[in-house]
């Protein structure tokens, strides 16, 4: 069983059902992990926009390649299940709850990291409250490229994990996904594979 074999998904990938091959790449071997840390992110979508957080503080904040925006979410906490803590986080870094659903699974290394993460994805197309900045995230809009009408800067892939590009298509055409991706010290993407789950 060849460890590049695009259709095999590597260690760490958690999924039923059955997968569809997307994209895969980069170089030499994917790294050992020997404990898993469960985290949450979480993404509100409505009539052709995105909510992402300016990252303020916190993990990626101080990287080589800075990551600017993301989802909301953090740690799981004892005792919450991945959307609890998903529609937590969601509350606290931006004001809002959403009635949240599973949009997809990643699973990340980051060389000298102590442990690897795999993270619930969630998505919402509502939410209720007023959209606040919090002490460790400043929410905005972008636009999702499906309507030309709105002004909005587009997703900032840029300054953005550097394998969002891979799964964020998946993401907004409504498709489930999965991957892994394995960090250089610096966000610098090493090696990846992602995959379209089908229940």
């Amino acid at each position: 069983m060849s460890d590049n074999a695009p259709d095999i998904p590597p260690l760490g990938i958690q999924y039923e059902g059955r997968l569809i091959h997307e994209v895969s790449g980069g170089e030499g071997e994917w790294q050992p992990f020997h404990k898993i840390k469960l985290y949450t992110n979480a993404f509100i979508r409505q009539k052709g926009k995105v909510l992402l957080g300016y990252k303020k503080r916190g993990f990626g904040s101080g990287m080589r390649v800075i990551i600017l925006y993301n989802g909301f979410g953090g740690k799981v906490e004892p005792g919450e299940t991945t959307v609890q803590a998903a529609a937590r986080e969601l509350q606290e870094e931006a004001g809002v709850t959403a009635p949240l659903r599973r949009c997809g699974s990643l699973f990340f290394i980051l060389e000298g990291s102590e442990a690897a993460w795999h993270i619930e994805m969630f998505t919402a197309d509502e939410f209720a409250g007023t959209i606040a900045e919090s002490d460790e995230m400043r929410p905005e809009w972008f636009s999702d490229g499906s309507d030309p009408a709105l002004d909005l800067p587009p997703i900032p892939l840029a300054n953005m994990w550097a394998d969002d590009v891979f799964w964020m298509p998946m993401f907004l055409s409504n498709r489930l996904f999965v991957g892994r991706g394995d960090f250089t010290k610096g966000n610098v993407l090493q090696k990846w594979w992602f995959a379209e789950q089908v229940l």
